[in-house]
């Protein structure tokens, strides 16, 4: 037959309370000493009896199984309690969430929204922040656009004088450039001038070559060889 389960309430009976609790700290001591030594843990129990009388176990040594129960126990009460620095940084945080909210409902509020509840003396002192506000950007403003045109200012004179000084540069170049050419034509004319035409005899050319250089006559030798080049004179006929 299965066991009967035993109803667990208060023994009213003197006699019978006494044997149960004899019986039942026989066999929870023995069940301690079993779970020590299997699982090599250390095991205290202390009780008292309804007369007040000690009844105790002990896996190794009651004195040290209570210091370490004591210790730890003290460990446990401090990590519970919040330390100081723990403390000044939740407060602080709080603070800091507080002022991030009020500055979101003023930032909130300078947008125009969730404006309806306000009283017009706030809404008076927000006008007037706004309009301060609203005087400082136009000032930033027209002070960031002077200096851009002042800058632009500054580049187009720089350009210009940049200008100006490669034109002097241009003019220069272009002016010693035409000298060499203006020489040579005038040598080419001369030179066409000094060739005889057509029935001209060589004594002419040669009058021509003394004429055109009355300062420094060349000499007689250069005259015939220019006639000889130029060819013998034309022979009348007859």
């Amino acid at each position: 037959m299965a066991r009967e389960r035993i109803k667990i309430k208060k023994i009213d009976n003197v006699t019978a309370r006494q044997v149960t609790f004899s019986k039942r700290r026989k066999g929870l001591f023995k069940k301690a000493e079993e779970l020590a030594v299997l699982c090599d843990v250390d095991v205290a129990l202390i009780m008292f009896s309804a007369t007040g009388k000690l009844f105790q176990f002990a896996s190794s040594s009651m004195n040290a199984i209570l210091a370490k129960y004591t210790l730890h126990s003290s460990n446990i009460e401090r990590l519970d309690q919040p330390s100081l620095e723990l403390q000044l940084e939740d407060s602080t945080s709080v603070k800091l969430r507080e002022e991030i909210s009020q500055r979101t409902n003023e930032l909130r509020r300078m947008r125009g929204e969730d404006i309806q509840g306000l009283k017009i003396e706030d809404l008076q002192q927000l006008e007037k922040r706004l309009q301060e506000g609203l005087g400082r950007v136009i000032g930033t403003k027209s002070e960031r656009v002077m200096n851009e045109i002042t800058g632009l200012q500054r580049k187009g004179d720089q350009l210009i004088e940049e200008n100006q000084k490669l034109k002097q540069k241009m003019e220069m170049i272009n002016s010693k450039g035409k000298a060499p050419v203006v020489d040579v034509a005038m040598e080419l004319e001369n030179l066409n001038d000094a060739l005889p035409e057509e029935g001209q005899s060589s004594e002419s050319v040669t009058n021509v070559c003394s004429s055109s250089n009355t300062s420094a006559p060349p000499p007689e030798e250069d005259c015939s060889d220019t006639s000889l080049k130029l060819g013998p004179p034309f022979s009348t006929a007859g």
